[in-house]
Order: structure tokens, then C-alpha cells, then sequence
């Protein structure tokens, strides 16, 4: 279910980032997250940014599917609050947080999930490319290759955390892992069907999807 254009159009502040550690960027999510918890009227929030190289693990990931030993690995490590598997960030891959009150929606996480795959489902068609879906799993395909993985929180109907989408990484660092625990199924990244792409183009693509599925009207924001 997509929202009519004739619904009314909340304001979303838009953080257009560069390249943000991702500890960091997660106490600002989980600040943003919190005021919104205790004054749901605040406005909607879209964070645009890229990571260093991480690797994170939702809060119910089994090490299983780490090919590395923890205390060897050279790149940080985080388990977090969002639900699925180990995932991998890096310079290349566009990452959206948003924080939404999905009470000016719907209040259904399985929606909310299947809102966020058709963002980028969309943002694929700019470019001529179906990108598909592969229930039960969340996330987005093309020819059969992962090229977006998405893993949320959400209390009180406020979300965090969000979408990352391979545009043009470095992907030698996801064969340290299976990612989002799929064991048949391989990761790709944009740069493989479009040489030469940035997650700069990319930006504006997936701020006017994400306003077309919600509905929202953006604000440019900085972070202070």
C-alpha cells in the first residue's frame, strides 16, 4: 500500500551526510530517536549518509555467520538494536535512517518493511533495472544478486535505523561475512550494471522515491 498524493503531506527534515563513523552516527539516530519517542509531534527525520568500514549484527545475530574471530578483525564491530543478521558498511554504500512516526501512516511493521523495499525498487527503475523482492527475506534483488538490505527498530511507532543500498563499494569486505545470514544467494553492488555511478547521483533518486511512497514534504536540515 502506497499513500494517495491527495493524503495530507507531513514535513520530513532532510540530512543530506557525507561520510559519518558509524558510532557516532548511531548516538545521533538514537537522540533524534528518543525526542520523537517523547514528543511524537516533532517533525519526521531522513538521514542520507555513507560509512567507514563497519560490520553490524542486529540485536538477535548469531556469530555463526562471521568468517572472521572477533579479536583479530581490523574493522570495528557493533551489535545494535535493529532486527536481522550481520551486515557490512562501507564508502560506496548509501545508507538512509529514517525516523518516522508511523503513526501518521500505518502502524503495521510488515508495511513499513515492504514501503522501504519499494523506494528502492523505484530507485532501480530510474535506471532501467527491476529490482525484485524474495519473501520471506527483506531487502532487494537484482538478477538474483542482494543489492540493498534494510534492518529497523521501532518503539512507540517511532523507527530507527533503515536501508543500505550498494551503489559503488568496495565489496571485497562482505566475504568476511554472510550476509544478512543468506547462504545462497550473493551481494552486488549498482557499479556492476552502471560503471562509473556515485552515491552523489544516487541521492536525489532516493530522497524523491522516499517522498512518492510517504508522502512527506522534505526540508532541507543540517545537522548541528
Amino acid at each position: 500500500m502506497i499513500r494517495s498524493t491527495e493524503s495530507k503531506k507531513y514535513n520530513c527534515l532532510l540530512y543530506n551526510e557525507e561520510l559519518i563513523a558509524y558510532a557516532e552516527a548511531l548516538e545521533w539516530q538514537r537522540s533524534l530517536f528518543e525526542d520523537r519517542r517523547q514528543n511524537p509531534h516533532l517533525d519526521d527525520v531522513l538521514i542520507l549518509l555513507e560509512h567507514p568500514s563497519v560490520y553490524t549484527l542486529g540485536q538477535g545475530a548469531s556469530l555463526e555467520f562471521l568468517k572472521f574471530n572477533l579479536d583479530e578483525v581490523s574493522h570495528q564491530v557493533h551489535r545494535v538494536e535493529r532486527g536481522g543478521e550481520v551486515t557490512y558498511h562501507c564508502p560506496g554504500q548509501l545508507v538512509g535512517y529514517p525516523i518516522l512516526n508511523l503513526q501518521r501512516y500505518r502502524q503495521d511493521l510488515h508495511w513499513y518493511l515492504r514501503q522501504l523495499e519499494e523506494i528502492l525498487i523505484r530507485v532501480l527503475a530510474v535506471y532501467g533495472l527491476r529490482g525484485e523482492r524474495f519473501p520471506p527475506f527483506t531487502g532487494v534483488w537484482l538478477e538474483g544478486r542482494k543489492i540493498a538490505a534494510i534492518g529497523i527498530k521501532v518503539s512507540r511507532w517511532i523507527t530507527m535505523h533503515g536501508f543500505a543500498l550498494n551503489v559503488c563499494p568496495d565489496m571485497t569486505g562482505f566475504q568476511q561475512i554472510v550476509p544478512c545470514g543468506i547462504t545462497d544467494k550473493a551481494v552486488s553492488s549498482l557499479a556492476e550494471w552502471i560503471p562509473g555511478i556515485t552515491c552523489q547521483e544516487v541521492r536525489s533518486h532516493v530522497s524523491n522515491c522516499f517522498a512518492e511512497v510517504f508522502g512527506v514534504e522534505f526540508i532541507d536540515a543540517q545537522r548541528e
